[in-house]
This record gives C-alpha cells, sequence and structure tokens, in this order.
C-alpha cells in the first residue's frame, strides 16, 4: 500500500510533494481527533495508508480555490 507513495502518479494529483505532505498530515491529524475515514479500513490499514487511499480514490484533496495556490499541472 505504501507503494503507492513511491509513485508519481500520487505526486502529480495533488501538485508535488510538499503538497502531498500537507495533505497527509491534515487528514492524519484529522483521523486521530477521530474523524472517520472515507474508505474501508478492512481491518489492517494503518492511518497513513487509509490517507493514501483517499488521495487515489479522489475523496480528498487540496481546496485550490479556497487556499489560493495554483492548480496542478497536467504532466
Amino acid at each position: 500500500m505504501i507503494e503507492a507513495l513511491k509513485s508519481d502518479e500520487i505526486v502529480h494529483k495533488v501538485g508535488g510533494r510538499f503538497k502531498l505532505t500537507a495533505l497527509i498530515q491534515k487528514r492524519m491529524i484529522e483521523l486521530m481527533d477521530g474523524a472517520r475515514p472515507l474508505v474501508e479500513r478492512n481491518g489492517h490499514m494503518t492511518d497513513l495508508e487509509v490517507v493514501v487511499q483517499e488521495i487515489l480514490q479522489d475523496k480528498i484533496a487540496i481546496d485550490y480555490e479556497a487556499s489560493g495556490l495554483a492548480l496542478p499541472t497536467k504532466i
């Protein structure tokens, strides 16, 4: 599952490694504070694996409009 982090797909999906790190960190804090996962945990997924799956399944993303950040360019 963490293999997905080695792929450039997830990095390009959010617009870069730093943005990916920030998104993962923000969502991990939400999960630790009691937020419900947006994907099935299947009993064995860590919080990090849940966050990665949420990103890959487009369940969470950076709100570029609200943040004032430029949209990532497609490669």
